[in-house]
């Protein structure tokens, strides 16, 4: 080896240190430009930055960070399949409990807001049984209670929620709607009986007592066909008139039980979302 080759083999090994050095420092701050970016809602530049970043980051130091950074920009962005996607890769990534944890919540999170209950519910229950995570029942059903809400069970959001001593201001609030729901089973069951009961029920009293009216007054005129031997009339009116009331008398108690129902839990949901202090999905 001659002596130009010493000194460029030397100088070669003096520089990959520094050279190293200065791509991590190029990293950390391209991660801290990404931060920037989403801390202004610009998520956009933000993801830009972040998979050029995973892209160049040949050590794989940021794989944790800047996935879960990405699947952050997601979510903002209601872009909810590529959000849990992301934060998918983060959990695969994640080297301690804490941050599997983190990573599994975020998925739970986003599926609550998806409406993908169900898979919500899944993971939260692996997390129950999972020894490392003992410590996080409160904050497990926190999140299940979230579900309940997101699925319209208010009453087992009530259950979830008066398990957790911190959570006392959703477990009345989700109380408070669940007795305030009407039944739909109800409501259609005593119109079966009393036509127009299931409205007067719901509190649209005008619809009950038309439908009561016209049920009653075609009832009276099919029984008097029917006495004065009229079949043809009685049939006529008991299949054209009564019945088409008593259906829609049937039909009208549901939808307003229901549509009172989705009064009450968006109501509620506003509420939620404009008012409560606390952490959401």
């Amino acid at each position: 080896m001659n002596f130009v080759t010493k000194i460029q083999h030397i100088t070669f090994i003096l520089v990959i240190p520094f050279f190293l050095l200065w791509a991590q420092d190029s990293f950390k701050e391209q991660f801290q430009l990404a931060k920037n970016f989403y801390a202004k809602e610009n998520y956009f530049d933000a993801i830009t930055e972040l998979k050029r970043l995973l892209f160049f980051d040949n050590e794989e130091k940021y794989l944790f960070e800047a996935n879960d950074l990405v699947g952050q920009c997601y979510k903002q962005g209601g872009k909810f399949s590529d959000a849990i996607r992301y934060f998918t890769l983060a959990e695969i990534n994640a080297k301690y409990p804490e941050r599997i944890y983190k990573e599994k919540i975020e998925i739970v999170r986003v599926n609550i807001l998806r409406r993908t209950t169900q898979s919500a519910f899944r993971i939260l229950n692996s997390l129950e049984t999972d020894n490392r995570f003992k410590d996080k029942i409160d904050d497990i059903n926190y999140w299940r209670g979230w579900a309940y809400i997101f699925s319209d069970d208010w009453e087992n959001a009530a259950a979830t929620f008066a398990k957790i001593d911190s959570a006392y201001q959703l477990q009345k609030l989700t109380e408070k709607v669940n007795n305030e729901l009407y039944s739909v089973g109800f409501a259609k069951a005593i119109s079966y009986i009393i036509p127009g009961a299931g409205q007067i029920y719901t509190g649209e009293y005008l619809s009950g007592f038309i439908s009561l009216g016209w049920n009653v007054l075609w009832g009276y005129y099919t029984v008097k066909a029917f006495a004065a031997d009229r079949i043809f009339d009685g049939v006529m009116i008991a299949n054209f008139l009564f019945l088409r009331f008593y259906r829609g008398n049937l039909q009208n108690a549901e939808n307003f039980a229901e549509e009172k129902n989705l009064e009450i839990s968006n109501e509620a949901l506003r509420y939620l979302q404009n008012e409560y202090d606390g952490l959401k999905p």
